[in-house]
């Protein structure tokens, strides 16, 4: 029987009770009005196994934009539709010691977006995205995720309006920079996609049946993407905190700033949270907290 079928609703119970003492480390986050609305105590596990068995625990009827996760699953659309060569010459592969939205870091590097997981990268992706306008873009993109996963994703038009109304001036600096070093084809399309993909949202089933694509082989998807993909979520997905929960946990994981997680082990299924109390990187501090205690007590580490 392989580790994660081996869980109990106890166990669950128990490692979540643990997470939820490590909420007054985070706040919800307040520069996006909508996402300022959530109440700090959610918190929501649904974790999917190979086998087809699922067990999940607490709020998991809450709705919740993916943001920061949906990069993940762009840099896999990206490789599927145009391939590995392709897209890194588009973005590179390199963990990042700065904020996901630092101006200086892009500008050290003439440009080039560091790795797809902070905003350089998925803005720069964003522009690349199959589809005529941002709006078909965006419907694309859900549509095949839709599909291939089995979920039940859609764009939050509420959200949408409360991203566009306070607007990221840094996004915004950093989608000229890209435009001035011919980086993107449309600075107004590639940031209008961004900040739509980054509104799709679904509960946290639907982000624990997105992880599932990267679990393991399902003929869906290559299997060098989907090897791709785990590794640069393993190095990039939590930002400069990344190579410190490698350690701690040892899974390719990828966080969001509207309080999803999601985590891969691979062969096994994904694990999913939803928890709206961020640290000061713009990670989920209890879902962390609960994929490091399921991790270290099931010995999950891909690393041995």
């Amino acid at each position: 029987m392989k580790r994660l079928d081996k869980l109990s609703t106890e166990n669950l119970s128990a490692w979540v009770q643990q997470a939820q003492t490590q909420a007054e480390r985070g706040r919800v986050i307040d520069r996006i009005p909508q996402l300022a609305k959530a109440d700090p105590a959610w918190f929501a596990v649904h974790i999917c196994c190979e086998s087809g068995k699922t067990f999940n625990f607490g709020d998991t009827a809450c709705v919740f934009p993916l943001m920061s996760v949906i990069k993940t699953f762009s840099l896999l659309y990206l490789l599927e539709n145009f391939g590995a060569e392709t897209v890194f010459g588009w973005v590179g592969v390199e963990p990042s010691d700065a904020p996901f939205n630092s101006l200086e870091q892009l500008i050290s590097d003439r440009g080039y977006p560091r790795n797809p997981m902070i905003n350089s990268g998925a803005i720069t992706l964003s522009d690349k995205l199959p589809g005529k306008d941002a709006n078909q873009r965006t419907l694309l993109f859900c549509q095949w995720l839709n599909q291939l996963a089995d979920c039940q994703l859609s764009l939050d038009e509420v959200m949408l309006a409360s991203v566009r109304l306070t607007r990221s001036t840094t996004n915004v600096a950093i989608a000229n920079y890209l435009a001035e070093t011919n980086h993107l084809k449309n600075l107004e399309t590639a940031l209008d996609t961004y900040e739509q993909i980054c509104c799709i949202s679904g509960r946290v089933e639907d982000l624990a049946l997105l992880g599932k694509l990267l679990a393991f082989d399902n003929g869906c998807i290559l299997p060098q993407n989907r090897r791709i993909v785990n590794a640069v979520m393993s190095t990039c997905g939590l930002y400069e905190a990344s190579a410190q929960f490698a350690v701690r946990v040892g899974l390719p994981m990828k966080s969001g700033i509207g309080g999803g997680l999601v985590a891969i082990v691979p062969a096994e299924g994904a694990i999913a949270c939803y928890s709206p109390m961020l640290d000061n990187i713009g990670n989920p501090v209890m879902g962390l907290a609960f994929v490091e205690a399921l991790s270290q007590k099931l010995g999950l580490s891909i690393f041995g």
